[in-house]
């Protein structure tokens, strides 16, 4: 009689989904990001620092090896844990390679496309500035599971759950009209009049222009009832929605 030997794999491949925080620089000088990058540390040290970071590079950055080097290097010797580059026309393999990076595809997110513009009638004026920036609300209709990232360029308003492990950001407001158990950050590029609302709040961390609370700090009188977040000063203000 012969013996079967089973013969053990040494590796597995496992199908999982992981959450990734995209850190969007809007300049890559090293001696500026050295200084937001520690005072975001020093707010929200735990979490950001624990968290799988991908590096977003937008096209109107002036992006070359010279700059690149030095603003990857800072954000490594602050403890950011950076795993990949954002792909896009100026950024591929081989520029990610030489800062000992990867890449990972964007293309997959939420962000919100710009507005197209009417055409422009003879005799009226120019639309001004803040007008031409203006972005649609982003609106969230499906469940936001747990791994899942949904990021909006403008206001977010989310009619299903987010669940215990999902993240959603918003440049502006976030107004979740379910239960919120994951992640919300609003006013994620500094606007200190960004607010969140929800119908139910068991959030893991809730933030405003970096400014956060995690579970363990939430009020308890806040807890899964309907709340209204904002920030006075540098404090969240709990309020209860009637």
């Amino acid at each position: 009689m012969t013996a079967v030997v089973e013969e053990k794999s040494v590796l597995e491949f496992k199908g999982r989904m992981l959450m990734m925080t995209v850190l969007q620089l809007n300049t890559l000088d090293a001696h500026q990001l050295h200084q937001e990058i520690s005072q975001r540390l020093d707010d929200a040290a735990e979490w950001l620092q624990q968290a799988p970071v991908v590096i977003d590079i937008p096209d109107n950055v002036e992006l070359d090896t010279a700059n690149l080097l030095p603003a990857v290097d800072t954000l490594r010797n602050l403890g950011v844990n950076l795993v990949a580059l954002a792909r896009n026309e100026r950024i591929d393999e081989a520029t990610a390679s030489l800062v000992g990076l990867g890449t990972l595809s964007l293309s997959g997110g939420r962000d919100i496309p710009r507005r197209a513009e009417a055409p422009r009638q003879e005799g009226t004026s120019e639309p001004d500035a803040s007008a031409a920036e203006r972005v649609e609300t982003l609106v969230v209709e499906q469940p936001v599971r747990s791994g899942q990232q949904v990021y909006s360029r403008g206001d977010m308003i989310v009619l299903a759950p987010v669940s215990t492990g999902a993240e959603i950001m918003a440049e502006g407001n976030i107004h979740v009209y379910s239960n919120l158990r994951g992640r919300a950050m609003a006013g994620v590029r500094g606007d200190t009049t960004a607010r969140i609302f929800c119908q139910q709040l068991n959030a893991e961390l809730v933030s405003i222009a970096g400014h956060y609370r995690v579970a363990e700090d939430l009020p308890d009188a806040h807890r899964n009832q309907p709340v209204h977040l904002s920030l006075q000063g540098e404090a969240m203000h709990f309020t209860a929605l009637k």
